[in-house]
This record gives structure tokens, sequence and C-alpha cells, in this order.
């Protein structure tokens, strides 16, 4: 009931976009972690697989690997969909064979996507394509603009409820973590979003504590001031 992509960028930062007619899809489905990858777990989703996943990964497991472990362990499996992207090397996905038609994954050198109960077999070729074809725009717009794509081939075949994006780089909370969690456009709301957190939030969290800078910028005027000079590096407001 949901398809979603996980892509990685040259920069080594990854992230997922994911849709759904289902309330909330960003709050349970998607988990990633700093140098260690993203998952999602999808269909009747187990949302267990998200930590187990990602310790899994942490620990050396392939994607093939982690996959095995958690459906060989789950009685449930046939019914689950889970695709995974480590920070480095190639993805691995599943689509139990209980999943609900139209489902499928499809696996790229940086990127996975994988849906099911959806319009049909193009809205994941649409997702993909678009992704690789949006190749050296910042993660998150090829990833958004790819969701867009998936949407416009048919989506989720019930119809649209919520959306999500998050992005991962190199610090322990994410980038960007958006969700629409009950809108009649949720892509649209959710693009939206992403332009609307350019004003001001994406420059203010790159102001924050992190793993090099334990206090960040604490100095009003210096904050104001990147966020001015973000705007203009970007040409001004989104």
């Amino acid at each position: 009931m949901t398809w979603s992509i996980l892509a990685r960028d040259e920069a080594g930062r990854f992230g997922a976009a994911i849709a759904s007619r289902f309330f909330a899809v960003g709050a349970l489905t998607v988990h990633a972690r700093r140098g260690v990858g993203v998952l999602a777990t999808q269909a009747l989703m187990n949302p267990l697989y998200g930590p187990q996943g990602l310790d899994l990964l942490a620990a050396g497991r392939t994607p093939e690997q982690v996959i095995a472990m958690l459906t060989g362990a789950d009685a449930g499996r046939e019914q689950r969909q889970l695709h995974v992207l480590p920070a480095q090397g190639q993805p691995a996905a599943w689509t139990g064979a209980a999943c609900i038609a139209w489902c499928g994954h499809r696996l790229g050198e940086d990127f996975s996507v994988a849906g099911n109960m959806l319009a049909g077999a193009r809205v994941v070729d649409a997702t993909a394509e678009t992704f690789l074809e949006m190749r050296g725009k910042p993660l998150a717009e090829r990833l958004l603009a790819a969701l867009a794509a998936g949407e416009a081939a048919g989506g989720d075949k019930r119809g649209k409820q919520a959306a999500a994006l998050r992005i991962q780089a190199d610090e322990d909370y994410p980038q960007l973590d958006l969700r629409v969690d009950d809108h009649e456009e949720p892509v649209l709301e959710l693009r939206r979003l992403y332009r609307k957190s350019l004003e001001r939030a994406q420059p203010f969290l790159a102001c924050l504590a992190g793993r090099r800078d334990a206090v960040g910028i604490t100095d009003r005027a210096e904050i104001e001031a990147r966020i001015e000079r973000f705007q203009r590096e970007r040409g001004g407001a989104a």
C-alpha cells in the first residue's frame, strides 16, 4: 500500500521518499543511521525491521544478509516488503509472495525503489527513471521529483493520503525530516514543505550543535548572516 525510493548521492548523503494511502506513512516505515544506511519496511510493515536492520548493517552484514536474517525470523514475511540501501555498496530488496499486486522492486547502483498495491509496474519504473534523469541535482530534489513521477504514473491504486522525505548526512540526527501525515495532495504538500524549509529551516539547522562542534552557533547575528548567505547562494528564497 506504499511505494518508496531509497537513494545515495556522491557526497555520501542518503535518504528516502515515500508515499501511500495510509495515515502518517513516514512515522514507522523509513529508518536511517549515519554511516550505516537507510531502509524502508512496507506492505504489512514490521517496525522492528528498522532498528534491527540498521544494527545488522552496522555490524558488517550485507543488505542481502540483513534481509535474509530479518525475514527468516519473521513468520509474517510473505506479507512484508523491505528494501535496504547501505552507506556503501549495492542495495537489496524483498517483496513477499503475499504482498498485494501490483508489487515489486527495482534496484540500481545507488538507489532502490519498491512498492505494493500500486497502479502498476510503471509507478516503480517512473520513480527510478526520474531519479536517474536528475543526476547532479540535490538529493532531496531528486527524491521529490522521483516520487512525483511515480504518482503521475498512478501511485498507490487506492489513492493518496501521506508522504515523507528524510535526508541523512554526517550527523546522528537527520539533515532534513519532513512528513505529510494526512492531505488530499500529500506529494504536492511535501514539495511545498521542502521549498518552505529552504527559506530559513535548512540554513538554521546547519548552525546546530553536531559531531564536530558540540555547541554550534549561538550568536544570533551570525545565524542570520548564514541564513542570508544561504539565500544569496541560492539566488533568493525558494
